[in-house]
């Protein structure tokens, strides 16, 4: 158990449905980067970039990390999984559809090939589009493994229900998550702990999908006054965060008196409607979902797996303008500004 998980052990645990669940395994290859046939992303302000984006081993990304401000595209920190097994009744990607629906934040999975067979990294994420479970593993680990290594998932968490508080949805939790999360039942409404609020007006990519089992949905970090309001540009993996006004019941929505709470998956984009992306954990009406500002709410420090950084501002690379030195003199209008 974490620090942060032991100061909060002293309040009840949340009834769950622990008697239903089903513990199953699943697993998939650590996947090879994939690029178009261009190697240029458009940005949101017109400026053709090339950048790593996502699958591989994010060697030096890890949940806790900041994930604004980086010459990178959706970077997904730690490992990207998926699985290119085909079975016989031949539904195209049906096993690596299920390991998206099965992985659970949370969840832990065992490396089964490779040289760091027997080692154990912690589910951080999903992320649509791409279809990929995220994996955190040690530094020591990251430079060991190989693309194409496998990974066995011992995914539990679907169907999960609270007991006492029907109104509120669980989506792609562990248990072990909500036992560690330190969400603080008072009266009828649950207190959890997040480091950031986020509008959802400013939500993005993945909207307008029917289900978010399978993924996330992005934070637009486009404008600089609303990243100072909701203090945006501090956003790290593994942050807990609070979608205010958003609904994801049945994908997601905008719908004022609801939140949804979910975990920050992958970075940053320069394309317009993308942005950090945000695997949904659980949503309900604000009036049993209280989110409380908490800056250690973030799974680093949730799974103790390593000392958390601390939270900085970072402008994203979208509108970031960089003025060239001048010649004592110079006109101001010969300044160089530079993308």
């Amino acid at each position: 158990m974490s620090r942060y998980a032991a100061r909060r052990h002293y309040y009840e645990p949340l009834a769950v449905n622990h008697d239903e669940l089903v513990l199953a395994a699943v697993l998939g290859q650590i996947a090879h980067p994939v690029a178009g046939v261009n190697p240029y992303r458009i940005g949101h302000d017109g400026i053709p970039r090339v950048l790593p984006a996502t699958g591989g081993i994010a060697l030096n990304q890890r949940i806790g990390d900041r994930c604004v401000g980086l010459a990178g595209d959706h970077i997904e920190p730690g490992v990207a999984l998926h699985n290119n097994s085909r079975e016989v009744i031949g539904i195209r990607q049906g096993p690596n559809l299920a390991l998206l629906t099965y992985a659970c934040v949370g969840n832990r999975a065992r490396v089964v090939s490779g040289p760091c067979t027997g080692q154990w990294g912690l589910v951080t994420g999903k992320h649509g589009g791409v279809y990929h479970v995220l994996v955190d593993f040690p530094p020591a680990v990251l430079r060991r493994l190989r693309i194409g290594d496998r990974m066995q998932i011992y995914a539990v968490g679907l169907g999960l229900r609270l007991l006492d508080y029907p109104a509120i949805h669980m989506f792609n939790c562990a248990p072990v998550l909500l036992r560690a999360w330190g969400i603080r039942p008072l009266g009828p409404r649950l207190q959890v702990p997040v480091t950031h609020g986020v509008p959802a007006r400013i939500m993005g990519s993945g909207l307008g999908k029917n289900t978010i089992w399978r993924g996330d949905y992005d934070i637009q970090l486009f404008d600089p006054e609303i990243r100072r309001r909701y203090r945006l540009d501090s956003l790290r993996y593994g942050d807990m965060v609070a979608i205010l006004d958003g609904d994801v019941r049945f994908g997601p929505a905008y719908r004022q008196g609801r939140v949804t709470i979910g975990v920050i998956a992958h970075g940053d984009s320069t394309v317009s409607g993308h942005g950090p992306g945000v695997t949904p954990l659980l949503t309900g009406p604000m009036a049993q979902v209280q989110p409380v500002l908490d800056p250690r709410a973030n799974l680093a420090e949730i799974f103790g797996v390593r000392s958390l950084p601390p939270a900085r501002p970072y402008p994203p690379l979208v509108g970031r303008r960089y003025t060239a030195a001048l010649p004592r003199g110079a006109a101001p209008h010969r300044r160089a500004m530079l993308p």
